[in-house]
């Protein structure tokens, strides 16, 4: 037998419908993010993707100074190389990939975690012999520029004394070598050349 449909029945059915209500929209707002929120969360990320960290843009430039210098003594002039050495030194004592060789010169390279490279030229005369090195570093900033200038500066000036002062040029001079340094960056492209050669003589390679 059917049991009486009764107020207090109709009461009790009322109360059940607000309280499964009140719980489904309760879990509703829980499981879902507004437009906005989902707006915001993709701009954060789309900043933190186009804004990467400095260290990961830039090298430590004292760091790379060491890279470009080698395994350099005081009976040398720059990684592990002097004028006069024969191709066969370079070759033997030279770390980086050799990209180029020809009847005037050989090229080095190497590329660094943040893309930064480092070319190095070692000009030979007709006897096969050192007689010129040129370096250039292509950087990424002109923040990095800056640092590596400072650097450079530093560590020639306690090498050879202080510099002779240029637009954008430095040059030491001391015991038969002459180096300069260059800031030849040019818009947004960044970067330093070295250049080694002895003092006083005529340099033999193109520059």
């Amino acid at each position: 037998m059917n049991r009486p449909f009764t107020k207090m029945n109709y009461t009790s059915l009322l109360n059940k419908l607000l309280i499964l209500t009140l719980v489904t929209l309760a879990t509703y707002a829980c499981n879902t993010k507004t437009e906005d929120e989902k707006d915001s969360e993709a701009v954060s990320d789309s900043v933190a993707l186009a804004s990467p960290a400095q260290s990961e843009l830039n090298s430590n430039q004292s760091d790379l100074l060491k890279t470009v210098l080698g395994n350099n003594t005081p009976e040398t002039i720059i990684r592990g190389v002097s004028f006069g050495d024969p191709v066969s030194k370079v070759k033997a004592t030279e770390t980086f990939e050799m990209f180029e060789e020809t009847a005037d010169h050989l090229g080095y390279t190497m590329e660094t975690p943040q893309l930064e490279s480092i070319d190095v030229q070692y000009f030979i005369s007709k006897d096969k012999k050192v007689n010129k090195i040129m370096v250039d570093v292509y950087l990424n900033s002109e923040d990095a520029t800056k640092q590596l200038w400072n650097a450079g500066k530093s560590h020639f000036s306690e090498t050879y004394a202080a510099p002779k002062e240029e637009a954008k040029i430095l040059t030491w001079s001391k015991n038969s070598v002459r180096v300069n340094m260059e800031d030849v960056s040019k818009g947004k492209d960044y970067g330093l050349k070295f250049e080694f050669f002895p003092a006083g003589s005529a340099v033999l390679a193109n520059k």
